[in-house]
């Protein structure tokens, strides 16, 4: 069984609906003990950075996904839900991650040219960096889904494949058991729903 961590900052729903299309078992939860006994979590995640990374501290989901990822358990966050897994974020301020990853979040804006829209929103094609089981049913050039201000930095010993936005924009990562998109899979269509299906499989 899949479980999608509720904390309040999640695209719960579609989630949900292609965990469903993919035949995959799943519920929504912020039960700590169910969370436990789930096989693998999705960290959803829409909104800002310091308000996630609050909401998962005080309720104490933010031990209860370095306790899984820890124990070796597979774990996928999902645009913010991937931001969250780094280090720290300077999404209006200063803001301390999970750590689960190596790597910082930092505006777009700061890289790319002015006259690109902010946020970075629509398909995108993927490069693939590294070869990976979450990406066995997917391919070079596959295109994919982002809606974000914000991206990840000095993760290279994560980094799986990219999109280009002006600059290089880290598109998915993983490190053992945890992995990251910045895309959503559950707006990308046949695309996404494979990369789900490859992370349900993982194990």
């Amino acid at each position: 069984m899949i479980a999608i961590i509720d904390y309040g900052c999640g695209n719960l729903f579609s989630l949900s609906s292609s965990l469903a299309v993919i035949g995959e078992e799943w519920q929504i939860t912020a039960d700590k003990d169910r969370l436990a006994k789930a096989d693998k979590l999705i960290l959803p995640g829409v909104g800002a950075f310091g308000d996630a990374a609050d909401k998962l501290h005080k309720t104490g989901l933010d031990e209860v996904l370095r306790e899984a990822a820890s124990a070796g358990k597979y774990i996928l966050g999902i645009c913010l839900g991937m931001q969250l897994l780094f280090e720290k974020s300077y999404e209006y301020g200063e803001h301390a991650g999970l750590g689960l990853l190596k790597g910082t979040i930092e505006p777009l804006a700061r890289d790319i040219q002015a006259d690109l829209k902010i946020p970075h929103m629509g398909w995108n094609n993927l490069h693939v960096v590294k070869q990976d089981p979450i990406l066995r049913r997917n391919h070079e050039g596959d295109s994919v889904y982002f809606v974000h201000s914000f991206y990840a930095k000095n993760c290279e010993e994560s980094l799986l494949a990219t999109a280009e936005y002006d600059v290089t924009v880290p598109a998915l990562v993983g490190k053992d058991n945890v992995y990251g998109a910045q895309f959503h899979p559950e707006k990308s269509g046949e695309v996404g729903l494979n990369l789900l299906k490859s992370f349900a499989e993982l194990g």
